[in-house]
């Protein structure tokens, strides 16, 4: 062993560059599954199915705006879901639809 081989089982320590990448969108879906706790369990289904769907294909700009429509109260997100009124942003009206589609809401 020379002075620059740290030894045996030393490489299991270092994180290959993807691996990180992966645990860290891991841990975002999993912070957003915690998100979609809701203060009812419909909004608990509506949400959570629909991340459980999509979680792994969204992109960065998708899961923050996904991210900012969990900050809205649930009277306002229960009435974008039930198409009693649209949400402002358009990023968010395009999640609120596919959510509307994925559970038989559309119209």
């Amino acid at each position: 062993m020379s002075s620059r081989d740290p030894g045996p089982g030393s490489r299991d320590l270092v994180t290959p560059v993807a691996d990180m990448g992966a645990a860290v969108e891991a841990s975002r879906i999993k912070r957003l599954r915690w998100r979609c706790r809701r203060g009812t369990r419909e909004l608990d289904a509506l949400f959570s199915g629909w991340l459980e769907q999509h979680g792994p294909s969204l992109d960065e700009s998708q899961v923050a705006a996904f991210d900012a429509l969990l900050d809205e109260q649930d009277p306002v997100l229960w009435d974008w879901l039930m198409g009693n009124a649209e949400p402002p942003r358009a990023d968010w009206r395009a999640i609120v639809a596919d959510v509307r589609r994925r559970a038989g809401l559309a119209k």
